[in-house]
């Protein structure tokens, strides 16, 4: 599936809203601790990472995990039509505010449209496109419509229709699939399992094993691959692999991967 652009970061044209609005906290993840709404002292003048090309080897592993999914350049070039909030200091606040809410509905717009994608969605499409249309307009909302946004219950509406979208994905694999949903598989022995069609939606697969594992067309949405072992893992087809998901999993030139995602520069 092509990831439409709009979904997609765009560092050139944000006011860096992904080094100023989310907390961290010193951690393997962190080289330091940071509170929300303070801009973490490697964020340039011109709004760009001064340590972007060694993130990681000076710790800031977490940063190389993070996607606005278009978040920041929307706000910043469409929301707030291009006011930088270091030069109008007056709309920081609520720049701030509007920053996380958008990044829920952007991320619910690149699920929404791979499930629109999806041959076997044929039977809710007209569902999925109400969906998406209902959504964006949310995102264009004026600035304070946006930041006083509910986003929890219009999530699980469109959750209710992802998930439809698994299923229907899924009944298309022969064989019993399994249900590990949310399941616990920190450092799970999982080497050449065949995970296909499987429900590992949320599932914690903390440094699993997962070496030549079949995961195609298993529902990963959410599933914490932090120092997953990926290496000749099948991946093609996999249901709601993100880009960060990869950038978090330990894989190689081996991995089979989707045409719309690209194996991370430290694999």
């Amino acid at each position: 599936m092509p990831v439409p652009l709009n979904l997609l970061a765009d560092c050139e044209n944000c006011f860096g809203l992904c080094c100023v609005v989310p907390a961290f906290a010193a951690s393997s993840d962190f080289a330091i601790t940071k509170p929300a709404g303070q801009a973490c002292p490697n964020l340039r003048e011109d709004s760009r990472c001064g340590i972007h090309d060694k993130l990681r080897k000076t710790g800031f592993t977490g940063c190389t995990v993070y996607d606005c999914f278009g978040a920041g350049q929307k706000v910043s070039q469409v929301t707030f039509e291009g006011e930088d909030w270091r030069k109008t200091p007056k709309t920081a606040r609520s720049m701030f505010a509007v920053f996380p809410v958008m990044r829920d509905l952007h991320e619910l717009l690149y699920y929404l449209t791979e499930a629109a994608a999806l041959p076997t969605s044929a039977p809710i499409r007209d569902d999925l496109a109400g969906m998406i249309d209902r959504t964006d307009a949310m995102t264009r909302e004026k600035p304070d419509v946006i930041r006083e946004l509910d986003v929890h219950p219009h999530r699980g509406a469109v959750n209710a229709l992802l998930l439809r979208a698994s299923e229907l994905a899924r009944a298309a694999v022969p064989g019993k699939k399994k249900d590990r949903r949310g399941a616990d598989l920190i450092g799970a022995k999982l080497k050449g399992a065949n995970l296909r069609g499987a429900l590992l939606r949320g599932a914690y697969l903390i440094g699993a094993d997962l070496r030549g594992a079949d995961l195609r067309q298993a529902d990963v949405i959410g599933a914490d691959l932090r120092d997953a072992d990926v290496r000749g893992a099948d991946l093609r087809d996999a249901l709601f692999l993100i880009q960060s998901q990869l950038d978090a999993a330990k894989g190689d030139a081996t991995t089979k991967l989707p045409e719309s995602l690209s194996p991370p520069s430290h694999w």
